[in-house]
């Protein structure tokens, strides 16, 4: 981590409020001293994420995420602490100083980011150049033009082995460096390294982050017979493909009514070209939760638009369970008359798209529609076997209204009672009813409770040793709120005396930032990782709780002390959080 002067964080800490920085990202309700949201994090319906501007932190109760402002920016633009505190620094108009001491990591990512970005100039050279005519071709023969292809920033990889190794190195990259950015590939023959180009032969689709840098590429084979259609970037320091959105750079500027999500990124380059800049696709894996947590970052509803074959519309479906869990509103486009956008738009044109995404059904309406597939309705059994499919569907709904509608639109179009359909679709829903019930006390969980879940998970002695724990904790956010108390009790207990290693590891970090700068910073913390960080976050979520007091610090190094001789005989006492908290109230 690299340092900076503390009167530069303090002010920034100060400029970068928790509230204001958060809510650009979060939309936040005020519940008295508090604001709670959904977190950005995980997925979820009810809000547990939480912000607290007394302390200036944030916790998340459902995922145990937490921090303070640079440690949120950090987590949610995925970036190291330098680029986090120089993001902050930018927003808020601070000037980066000049002492900033290096940091190995960072000059790693900085380095990774400069050679994507001459790999992508190398690429697209080479796409202009005599050896690039065939990835020329390929492009214009997908319809693409010369202004779309430079917006993208297209290329094309030279066939042989060695073109863009050669170039790199050229310019003062080593083989090392490019193979960790994925750039090169490595063999190991009788001991000896031999390194080649990652991307040969292929049109070259950059990948880039929402502030316009190059992290990734994909490579397309020119030919259909080709063994590998697509070759990706793997996972590296500065790219995640589940945690990135092809194209969002582009299309967070027109995503505030929807979004078009695709399959592919051809799909998404001709939707742009046809006039739908508001599209945007996955990376080369399935859709996971931190890809649909970033989209709702930037729009409120979402048009899936996955392929018409039995693979697109599987991987629709289970788009469709991720988006469950959100607040985003989700339809998906029916493409009748082609396989996928790109072949819609090269036949019909941009006119037919717009009817389509016009069309778009809702999820309810898709997941009857395919319940629909390969049954016969003009048969009774048919129609028994749809039904039955539908009205699990519908059973779903928490609407009566949208349980009447469409009960009533099936009624109309297959000649049933709606009644009947109403009966069905009560029936399925009770028995569901009943298996839910036999889940509910797991179910309804307490945010302390969710919490602990996830603090024992970096803490895994506080179940055994929950009396010490609890002391060690409360004493922890006592000094994190109160600095001035440090130097009268810090000949009074040392992180030895802890009796679990993690909170032991908190205090030990906690004496160094207030011996050296005297206040305590989330974000500083050295050597933990994002979790321990939340569970840190955690800690001072007991803040408001506090009676603020010597006494009440001196009590928990008493019970502290007291747990630590019981370690001995293995016998830890064990009260709830409440009747902990009530031996420290005046």
């Amino acid at each position: 981590m690299a340092a900076f002067n503390e009167d530069f964080l303090s002010e920034l800490r100060t400029r970068a409020d928790i509230e204001s920085t958060v809510s650009a990202y979060v939309s936040l309700k005020r519940r008295g001293r508090i604001l709670t949201g959904l977190c950005p994090f995980h997925n979820e319906k009810t809000p547990s994420f939480t912000v607290y501007p007394e302390t200036q932190s944030y916790y998340c109760f459902g995922c145990g995420s937490g921090g303070d402002a640079i440690t949120f920016i950090k987590n949610i633009e995925n970036l190291d602490y330098t680029e986090a505190v120089r993001y902050l620094a930018e927003r808020v108009g601070m000037s980066m100083p000049t002492e900033r001491l290096n940091s190995d990591l960072y000059e790693k990512r900085r380095r990774m980011f400069e050679a994507n970005r001459l790999a992508a100039r190398f690429f697209h050279a080479a796409l202009y150049s005599p050896e690039g005519e065939a990835g020329l071709q390929y492009l214009y023969n997908r319809g693409l033009t010369d202004v779309t292809i430079r917006k993208f920033g297209l290329g094309y990889a030279p066939a042989g082995w060695d073109k863009l190794r050669n170039f790199m190195r050229g310019h003062g990259f080593t083989d090392l460096e490019l193979y960790e950015a994925n750039l090169l590939r490595m063999r190991d023959k009788d001991g000896k390294k031999y390194y080649y180009d990652a991307f040969v032969d292929r049109a070259m689709f950059p990948v880039l982050d929402l502030r316009g840098n190059v992290l990734a590429f994909s490579g397309r084979a020119l030919t259909s017979d080709a063994q590998r259609k697509y070759v990706n970037t793997s996972d590296t320091l500065i790219y995640k493909k589940g945690e990135n959105i092809f194209a969002l750079n582009f299309a967070k500027k027109t995503a505030k009514d929807f979004l078009i999500l695709c399959e592919g990124n051809l799909d998404v380059i001709s939707l742009h070209q046809a006039g739908f800049d508001n599209a945007v696709a996955g990376l080369g894996t399935a859709l996971t939760e931190r890809q649909v947590s970033l989209l709702a970052r930037y729009t409120g509803a979402v048009y899936l638009c996955y392929d018409a074959d039995e693979a697109g519309q599987k991987a629709a479906q289970k788009a469709l369970r991720l988006f469950e869990n959100t607040t985003l509103r989700v339809k998906v486009i029916h493409l009748e008359g082609g396989k996928d956008p790109d072949e819609i738009l090269k036949k019909f044109g941009a006119g037919r798209f717009k009817s389509l995404l016009e069309g778009a059904a809702n999820d309810v309406e898709y997941r009857i529609l395919r319940a629909r597939d390969g049954i016969d309705v003009t048969t009774d059994d048919g129609k028994t076997r749809f039904l039955a499919a539908a009205c699990a569907v519908l059973a779903e709904l928490r609407s009566p209204v949208e349980l009447d509608i469409y009960a009533a639109r099936l009624s109309e179009e297959l000649g049933v009672s709606k009644d009947a359909i109403l009966a069905q679709t009560k029936s399925i829903a009770k028995a569901r009813h009943r298996q839910t019930e036999k889940h509910i006390l797991r179910d309804v969980q307490d945010f302390e409770k969710k919490a602990d879940k996830v603090i024992n998970t970096v803490n895994p002695e506080r179940a055994k040793h929950r009396r010490a724990a609890k002391a060690e904790e409360l004493l922890c956010a006592s000094l994190m709120h109160n600095p001035e108390f440090f130097s009268q009790i810090k000949e009074e207990i040392t992180a030895q005396d802890f009796v679990t290693a993690f909170n032991a590891r908190v205090f030990a970090e906690l004496a160094v930032q207030l011996s050296d700068i005297g206040q305590f910073s989330l974000s500083a913390l050295s050597g933990f990782s994002s979790e321990e960080i939340g569970a840190v976050a955690r800690m001072q979520t007991l803040i408001p709780r506090l009676a603020n007091t010597l006494s009440e610090c001196r009590d928990c190094i008493k019970v502290i002390a007291e747990e630590k001789a019981k370690t001995v005989k293995g016998a830890p006492s064990e009260l709830s959080d409440e009747e902990f908290l009530k031996l420290f109230q005046n």
